[in-house]
């Protein structure tokens, strides 16, 4: 049976932020909030951590993980991104957007595309997230929270409880998040491209 904190949403209480991220270096598959709704996650060097996302959410070895930073401090160290790029990312994050970006050899190669080299990064702007990053000291691999026949994330922690208190080590209640997915902005070619629409305003982005 999994833990169940419930952490403010504004000021996140450091203990159980620890116990969360003592949960999550362990191994443990973790739910967690973030700006658009919630996510399965966990570290990210444990591959059967990241087995079992793939069996909650019946995902293939072709679905790609996102990792999710606390700031764009990490960004160098899992994706390669010029100047120009850089500001563009800065100046819109922490926000609602997933940044597909070329991935370096730091990246474990099951989370990237095969073919590309490709990885999503994400900075959300939700405080408990951030705070949980920060105490983890390295990104989180991460999907939405959206189960097998579903067409839309799951919103209300109590829901997820009561769903996934078997399948998962921990959840953290947050709230409610939202559930509209991030925008995605492809930034792998010179030229960046909208691939999806969704809470970020994509206007920077558009030439």
């Amino acid at each position: 049976m999994s833990q169940f904190f419930q952490i403010h949403p504004e000021n996140p209480q450091p203990r159980l932020i620890k116990q969360a991220c003592e949960i999550i270096r362990k191994g443990g598959v973790a739910v967690y909030p973030t700006d658009s709704g919630y996510a399965l996650g966990c570290a990210i060097g444990e591959k059967s951590a990241a087995e079992r996302i793939k069996s909650i959410r019946r995902l293939d070895d072709k679905h790609n993980f996102t990792l999710v930073c606390s700031d764009l401090s990490e960004l160098a160290t899992y994706a390669k991104v010029g100047n120009t790029e850089f500001r563009l990312i800065k100046s819109t994050t922490p926000g609602a957007y997933t940044f597909i970006l070329s991935a370096t050899s730091e990246v474990p190669r099951r989370l990237i595309h095969p073919k590309r080299r490709q990885i999503g990064i994400r900075v959300p702007d939700n405080e408990i997230c951030r705070e949980l990053l920060r105490e983890l000291g390295e990104p989180i691999m991460s999907v939405t929270l959206i189960l097998p026949g579903d067409e839309l994330p799951m919103t209300d922690p109590y829901d997820i409880r009561e769903t996934l208190e078997h399948q998962v080590d921990v959840i953290i209640d947050g709230g409610y998040c939202g559930m509209e997915p991030t925008t995605v902005i492809d930034m792998s070619d010179e030229v960046p491209a909208l691939i999806r629409r969704g809470a970020g305003d994509p206007t920077p982005f558009e030439s």
